[in-house]
């Protein structure tokens, strides 16, 4: 990744929680890898870019089919858009028959 995940600046709305998303992208062979590194930073500059995301980050674990995801939006409506938004990418295309092992909490 170039671009730091987090974006200075940005706080979560008056009375209105965080959505937090963490967990793991777990790939079945090279060729799924193959594909989360084609598509990921595409998927994660628009991730980025995106109204009330603080925070977005897919990082590489020692496992080399594993990737680490922490996802951060200033609220609910953020992150629906998020994922309304992810659905329609070509990311999304792409890695949809990938394994996705998220915990998401809202505070």
């Amino acid at each position: 990744m170039t671009d730091s995940p987090v974006k200075p600046g940005r706080s979560v709305e008056p009375g209105r929680g965080p959505v937090r998303l963490a967990g793991l992208l777990r790939c079945d062979t090279p060729a799924d890898a193959d594909l989360v590194r084609l598509h990921l930073p595409n998927h994660e500059r628009l991730s980025r870019a995106e109204p009330g995301c603080l925070c977005f980050a897919v990082t590489p674990t020692d496992d080399p089919l594993v990737w680490r995801v922490e996802e951060l939006f200033a609220d609910r409506a953020a992150f629906d858009h998020h994922q309304i938004r992810t659905r329609a990418s070509e990311w999304f295309r792409a890695t949809a028959h990938i394994r996705r092992e998220y915990n998401v909490t809202a505070d």
